[in-house]
């Protein structure tokens, strides 16, 4: 219950940025109330606990912090700690039988022109990118300081910029630009990545979606960092919704409205508690919902194409340490910024033909992202070693999802894991090979099973625009022992698995017996000597991801 029937505002939504404009008019003075559906605050910048029986806490769909400007942490006064990274990415390339990798460091010093020139084989291509990107920050240094301020004339800010910059960036396809700034395809990949998370749209496509979005990646605070939130994205929530409620607003959740009724003197806005039907009045009413939410809450007619789609996959994963890359890089370095994979230009623009299509890349692009790198006190007390790592995959919209759900997601997967463990000494998929390796008097174990990492606890996968539906969370994704294969039967599971679901269960992979507690028919965990396998339980029948 709200604890006044009328308000100055009611902001319907409580997201960052209903939050936010919520506790910034609480300061002014008036009375406001935050109308939250869900039982959290958040929206999509929320952090939760991803893997069952581990404590790690994922930012569930925003992960980084770019455009939230300083200025605004500071006016709020809120108790919030962003943590910088020293690398924005890692390329890993494999070109003529040699691998390699593209480091681009921040800020930018000798590795990165190094890294340059190992891949083009002169400087040419780093000039390019120092000479773009310098374009690029002085367009920012433009953008960034009016985004807390009202709203700007195009006219104003284009005369602000020089006009090739402005051509450059704003009004001709991104693509374009690039094809013509660059030569490289990997280093024309890696610019053109900033267009394309959650945007499904080729690189030259005439609106220019991918060139709001390009923007959008690269203008925050004048710089385009994009910065680590210490805890995970629901402290950025949860520090902007105790600034709201200690600036005198109230929040309520559990709060799902459904009207609003517009007047001359103000707005009458219809919620419900799950019980109970509540009415609350305000002088104004502020939408932190989606359009097409918006236009049903006011009665309009509901307009399914204007509706956005998702076009990404992620992928969650909890490792017991790094995997080693064929680059030789250190892993702590690779994974320490954005990992991107198969995203060369032209794999880009296939993937996306592929995609429209209606078909799932045959060669998936996508980037990992290692919030532990930075900031691991997400996961408790976990051991040092251990981190998580964040898959986004591009060019996956929702339809192709819609005719084959499970066989699309588990390919999609497929494709997007085989992408990484292209690069990996230490694959995180694919059978270890059962012949041992001796060195040094003492027989050690087998060296392809030492290759294969363990992943603690299942893979989350889930499509962008898909809420509270996971992509892969009914399968898993995990690894075997030896021998196991998918779909192997459960030989004289003890008695009680179907009626004791606290039983353990013992399967034999022929060398080492792999014990699992199965605590339903469905999801399981299992651990043998030296792997962790996520799995489903159905009847008898074990099925390993």
């Amino acid at each position: 219950m709200t604890q006044r029937n009328s308000y100055d505002v009611v902001v319907v939504g409580g997201g960052h940025n209903g939050l936010t404009a919520a506790a910034y008019l609480a300061r002014a003075g008036l009375s406001v109330a935050v109308l939250e559906r869900l039982d959290h605050t958040g929206g999509a910048a929320v952090s939760t606990q991803a893997f069952s029986g581990h404590p790690a806490r994922l930012s569930r769909y925003s992960y980084l912090v770019s455009l939230m400007p300083q200025q605004l942490v500071t006016d709020l006064g809120l108790d919030l700690r962003l943590a910088s990274r020293s690398v924005a990415s890692y390329t890993p390339w494999i070109r003529d039988g040699r691998a390699g990798g593209l480091l681009v460091e921040r800020p930018e010093r000798g590795e990165t022109g190094d890294s340059f020139r190992a891949l083009t084989g002169g400087d040419e291509e780093y000039d390019a990118w120092q000479r773009f990107y310098a374009d690029v920050a002085g367009l920012a240094e433009v953008v960034a300081p009016t985004l807390l301020d009202p709203l700007p004339t195009e006219r104003t800010l284009r005369d602000a910029v020089d006009p090739q910059v402005w051509r450059d960036l704003v009004t001709r396809p991104i693509g374009e630009t690039i094809e013509e700034r660059f030569s490289d395809d990997t280093v024309r990949g890696v610019v053109a990545t900033d267009a394309l998370i959650g945007t499904f749209a080729s690189l030259r496509d005439p609106s220019l979606v991918q060139n709001r979005c390009f923007l959008y990646h690269l203008i925050g605070n004048g710089t385009g960092e994009w910065r680590v939130p210490v805890g995970g994205m629901g402290a950025v929530t949860d520090a902007l919704a105790r600034a709201a409620v200690s600036a005198g607003a109230e929040i309520v959740t559990g709060a799902g409205v459904s009207g609003i009724r517009a007047s001359d003197d103000g707005a009458e806005v219809n919620w419900h508690d799950g019980g109970q039907d509540h009415v609350v009045t305000a002088r104004h009413v502020l939408s932190n919902v989606a359009p097409w939410v918006l236009r049903i809450l006011l009665g309009e007619t509901e307009e399914p194409d204007s509706k956005p789609q998702g076009s990404q996959l992620k992928i969650n994963l909890l490792l017991d340490r790094l995997p080693r890359l064929k680059s030789g890089v250190e892993p702590e370095l690779a994974f320490a910024g954005t990992l991107h994979l198969a995203e060369d230009y032209s794999q880009l623009e296939a993937a996306y033909a592929d995609a429209a299509a209606g078909r799932v890349p045959s060669v998936m692009p996508g980037e990992i992202y290692c919030h532990t790198l930075t900031d691991h006190s997400i996961l408790g007390e976990a051991p040092p070693d251990m981190h998580t790592l964040t898959y986004f995959g591009v060019h996956t919209p929702a339809a192709l999802f819609e005719r084959d759900p499970e066989g699309a997601k588990q390919l999609a997967v497929e494709r997007a894991l085989a992408a990484l463990d292209e690069h990996l000494v230490d694959p995180i998929v694919g059978q270890p090979q059962p012949a041992a390796h001796a060195q040094g008097g003492r027989e050690e174990e087998p060296r392809e099973h030492q290759r294969c990492l363990p992943v603690v606890g299942a893979v989350e996968g889930r499509q962008s625009g898909e809420a509270e539906q996971d992509v892969v969370g009914d399968r898993g994704i995990g690894r075997s022992s030896p021998g196991v294969q998918p779909g192997g039967v459960v030989d004289d599971p003890q008695p009680g698995l179907e009626g004791d679901p606290s039983c353990p269960v013992l399967l034999d992979d022929g060398r080492h017996p792999l014990v699992l507690q199965a605590q339903h028919l469905g999801d399981v965990h299992c651990r043998g000597p030296s792997a962790w396998v996520c799995g489903k339980i159905t009847n008898r029948t074990l099925f390993l991801s």
